[in-house]
């Protein structure tokens, strides 16, 4: 699948487990038109796979020194006006694709997430990294801002103001100290981050596969509501699982005291 890939490599770690790995190492992972073409590729196919090929998807960087740097700087010099809004609004749609796909999306950052990279890791569920990994948003220092939906998740993962004391000043945060932020959700030594990251798929993979699904749609969802319309949704998506045969399957396994065998169904 996808062998004729340039810039990423789209592999299956295990059944349903996808591996998604920015390729440039040459460049240390820095985004490019190619690698959001194939990214969005990669996704679509993703996102049209069932439950059964398709439970958690993984992203990272190639080698130990990028997750990814960030834009590939020679390729945005000669943008003009119209260009960079393409440019942008590309990024920011391949990004919102992983909100939007029905499995958990996991970061995991082995290496610099600066700029693109950062907001790549920011469009995933959640962020596991290694204790080499550094974060921020330095595109001030390029004359710009992030593009790619880094002012307004930045925001939303440590708050406003630590959001704009990272975009103002163009500063990273060690690994550590994302954490502390809140925006990484575990730090663990590199050549123990694929494993640390796969334990974690592991226990989801124990769990209904359409429950999880909704659970990520139902948070996503709540973000662009207020509380009382949140709840309302919740309730809606709550309700509708009792037509899937994953609930009778969860419940009935409970009472006899069974383990669940989920269907995604």
């Amino acid at each position: 699948m996808a062998s004729n890939y340039k810039t990423i490599l789209l592999e299956q770690k295990t059944h349903g487990v996808w591996v998604l790995t920015i390729h440039r190492p040459e460049s240390l992972n820095a985004l490019n038109s190619t690698v959001l073409n194939e990214m969005g590729e990669a996704l679509r196919q993703i996102g049209e796979m069932d439950y059964s090929d398709a439970r958690a998807l993984i992203i990272t960087g190639s080698g130990e020194k990028a997750f990814v740097a960030g834009a590939d700087i020679k390729e945005i010099h000669d943008l003009d006006e119209e260009k960079a809004l393409v440019f942008a609004q590309r990024g920011q749609s391949i990004f919102h694709e992983l909100t939007l796909l029905k499995i958990p999306v996991i970061a995991a950052v082995n290496g610099f997430a600066l700029g693109g990279g950062c907001e790549l890791a920011l469009g995933c569920d959640f962020i596991y990294a290694a204790e080499n990994a550094k974060f921020g948003l330095p595109e001030v220092s390029l004359g710009l801002i992030p593009g790619f939906g880094g002012t307004v998740r930045m925001a939303r993962a440590v708050g406003s103001r630590r959001a704009r004391e990272l975009t103002y000043t163009g500063g990273m945060l060690t690994a550590a100290e994302a954490h502390a932020a809140g925006l990484v959700n575990k730090v663990v030594p590199q050549a123990e981050l694929m494993n640390t990251v796969m334990k974690t798929v592991d226990a989801i993979l124990a769990k209904a596969p359409i429950a999880v699904g909704s659970a990520k749609f139902s948070i996503n969802q709540a973000w662009d509501m207020d509380v009382e319309e949140a709840q309302k949704n919740e309730a809606r998506i709550f309700a509708e699982l009792f037509s899937s045969e994953d609930v009778k399957e969860g419940t009935g396994a409970f009472i006899e005291k069974r383990k669940a065998e989920f269907k995604g169904r």
